[in-house]
């Protein structure tokens, strides 16, 4: 399982474990499963999808930033 974080400016929008999730980088997006090598990566506008035990979720973002490190995900969204 990943520890995943997606803040906004204005809140915290998910803090809770998860199975994967799947970010659009600026060169394409990419996903992150467990035991993800570290990386720092910029975010374009896209969709952001993360997978828990009760199903797929997503949320639309305008760009932002994500962090992986030691499976934990950091994400900083703009939405």
């Amino acid at each position: 399982m990943l520890s995943l974080k997606i803040v906004s400016p204005e809140k915290i929008i998910f803090d809770g474990n998860v199975e994967s999730i799947r970010v659009p980088g600026t060169l394409g997006s990419f996903e992150i499963l467990e035991n993800h090598a570290p990386i720092i990566s910029s975010l374009e506008t896209g969709v952001v999808e993360y997978s828990t035990k009760d199903g797929m979720n997503s949320l639309n973002i305008k760009g932002g930033f994500v962090e992986v490190k030691k499976n934990e995900v950091n994400v900083c969204v703009e939405v």
